[in-house]
């Protein structure tokens, strides 16, 4: 018996990295699981991977940023599924690096359709749903970047904070309708991060050296498992949190990148 029999999940982003590691987590626990993903490719890959361990999963084209796609990834899972008990919002569109001063309007409002609308569209779309059922689990992605106020990212820091008073505010409204809203702050060597630290071994170092426990997590084996507490009924009396699955990287403010000239990149 898996912690997730028969529960149906979506789960936004789950083409690489955190998503695809709670995808296939939530896979082997049991759940029916939605692959919701821009990109065709690894979305597919990822539905196929999950049929290769005897999971039921759908590839539905999904863009986080546009009001009318998220919809339609949940109207696409109802009919197939014909409820959803696990929504996770990890997908997020990502900017380039820059000071506060030299960040664009069309950096923010990228940061803010893919990362806060998207969010809360997924989640106005399920709640009726859940609400009807008797209850639900939503599981939000924050960012470390948001919390120790990493430099260089205001946009999407802003966002990812937006997303965390989003989530407790709803935890307090829909508490009522057994809907638990809570937030995953991961530390994880996803793809982005991997480049990165192969990019800049020093600086790669000297992050390491600030986590407790000396690394980034894998998606699926140290960040995962807590996306699947938090969807199980092992988390029915946890609601309106923010789960830190960072070895520890939040105590010490460990920050991301070295430092950015004051002339905007590209010029």
């Amino acid at each position: 018996m898996g912690k997730l029999d028969d529960k149906v999940a979506i789960v936004t982003g789950a083409g690489q990295g955190i998503g695809e590691g709670i995808a296939r987590s939530f896979a082997r626990e049991g759940a029916k699981v939605v692959v919701a993903e821009i990109d065709e490719n690894s979305g597919s890959a990822t539905v196929e991977a999950l049929a290769g361990i005897g999971a039921e999963a759908l590839f539905v084209h999904t863009d986080v940023g546009d009001k009318s796609s998220v919809r339609a990834m949940v109207d696409t899972t109802l009919a197939r599924f014909g409820r959803v008990h696990v929504l996770v919002n990890n997908a997020q569109g990502l900017t380039m690096l820059g000071r506060v001063e030299h960040k664009s309007d069309d950096d923010f409002a990228l940061s803010l359709s893919t990362g806060l609308y998207g969010t809360l569209w997924a989640m106005q779309a399920v709640y009726p749903g859940m609400r009807d059922q008797g209850g639900g689990s939503i599981i939000n992605l924050a960012s470390l970047n948001g919390i120790n106020a990493h430099k260089f990212s205001v946009d999407y820091n802003a966002t990812k904070e937006a997303i965390r008073a989003l989530s407790r505010t709803a935890a307090a409204e829909w508490g009522r309708h057994d809907i638990r809203v809570n937030i995953l702050a991961p530390g994880a060597a996803t793809p982005a991060a991997v480049a990165f630290f192969e990019a800049n071994p020093e600086t790669a170092e000297e992050i390491q050296k600030m986590i407790p426990l000396g690394h980034l997590g894998d998606p699926e084996t140290e960040i995962a498992p807590v996306a699947v507490f938090l969807a199980s009924e092992d988390a029915r009396y946890v609601t309106g949190n923010t789960i830190y699955a960072d070895g520890g990287g939040h105590i010490n403010g460990v920050p991301w990148h070295p430092d950015l000239p004051e002339e905007p990149l590209g010029g």
